[in-house]
């Protein structure tokens, strides 16, 4: 008996090992080499890239641990940790971190949504979508720098088209210098970074939508499932790894945003973001210890919040892809 079961009939070799398992083994094997193979080809692209990303980061790094005179040559000194005691211990960059963080957090939502209406709009068949999703791009294709400044133009008192369309219907707003006011210049920041980088988002979850199999939603179909019902228990769970993922890209760009407040305002009227403060220190107050200070704290308040993304958001991404293999 104990022959039998172990005879090659039963689908064991020699060593004890079924089918299934020696081909799991040569699987790991050929994954293992093919593994190495990707490494040994990337290596020399992954160290230049970490060149590329240490070197600056480094020597911004001890420039932050140093004081130096812009005016006497030679001049400079090694305070440590001075520089970012000064700055955590004051009133600004707390400010421009609650600022930033108020742009992020309201111009990622609503291109979220905004994105996610367009993407569903998008994936419809219907005469003209090839031209429709070109238009719809556009906006991205166009300069921050660009955008920013045709974005001034349209909410310029008296000359704007926002604020003339505004009075000439007599809604609120027509009489406010939207630019020159608290509340309503970060409003004027926001809606320019939703037009200009919606389509990204919305390009992302059509890339989403795309990979759902229309056999689900016939089956719902059948089974009674309203079109509601398909959005919230179909559509929605299915595109959570794409939503994630455009939340991710779009966080971490709205973190370092710099161009638009820039352009817009000069960081005035609660606009100031943390790297428009690094910049400020740096090149306008010529404080190069405490502007370089200020911009590795940037760098790690980003860092820190794209760790918590991947941690808490990325495992879904993971999961998601194990399920398809």
């Amino acid at each position: 008996m104990a022959l039998k079961s172990l005879s090659p009939g039963r689908g064991v070799n020699s060593h004890g090992l079924n089918g299934r398992e020696v081909k799991s083994r040569g699987g790991n094997g050929r994954d293992r080499a093919e593994r190495r193979v990707a490494f040994r080809m990337t290596a020399p692209s992954l160290v230049l890239m970490a060149l590329v990303a240490a070197v600056p980061i480094g020597y911004a790094l001890w420039l932050s641990l140093n004081q130096y005179s812009v005016r006497t040559a030679g001049l400079s000194r090694f305070v440590g940790l001075e520089n970012y005691i000064t700055a955590l211990s004051g009133p600004h960059w707390w400010a421009a971190f609650g600022q930033t963080f108020l742009f992020a957090g309201l111009s990622v939502s609503l291109e979220l949504v905004l994105g996610t209406a367009m993407a569903l709009l998008l994936n419809l068949a219907f005469k003209g979508r090839a031209l429709l999703r070109t238009v719809v791009l556009l906006p991205y294709a166009v300069v921050t720098v660009v955008s920013a400044i045709t974005w001034e133009t349209m909410f310029a008192p008296n000359l704007g088209l926002v604020t003339n369309v505004l009075s000439t219907l007599g809604l609120p707003g027509g009489d406010v210098v939207w630019l020159g006011e608290h509340g309503y210049a970060m409003a004027v920041i926001v809606l320019a970074d939703v037009w200009k980088t919606t389509p990204f988002a919305a390009l992302i979850i059509l890339a989403g939508l795309q990979v759902i199999s229309a056999e689900t939603y016939e089956a719902a179909e059948l089974d009674g499932a309203s079109k509601w019902q398909a959005f919230v228990n179909i559509t929605l769970p299915l595109l959570r790894p794409a939503i994630v993922l455009a939340a991710i890209f779009r966080t971490m760009d709205a973190l370092r945003v710099f161009d638009l407040p820039f352009v817009l305002t000069r960081g005035a009227n609660g606009t100031e973001s943390m790297s428009m403060l690094a910049y400020t220190q740096l090149r306008e107050n010529r404080l190069v210890g405490e502007g370089s200070a200020l911009s590795i704290l940037t760098f790690l308040t980003v860092m820190a919040v794209s760790v918590v993304y991947i941690r808490f958001a990325g495992g879904n991404i993971r999961e998601v892809a194990k399920e398809e293999q």
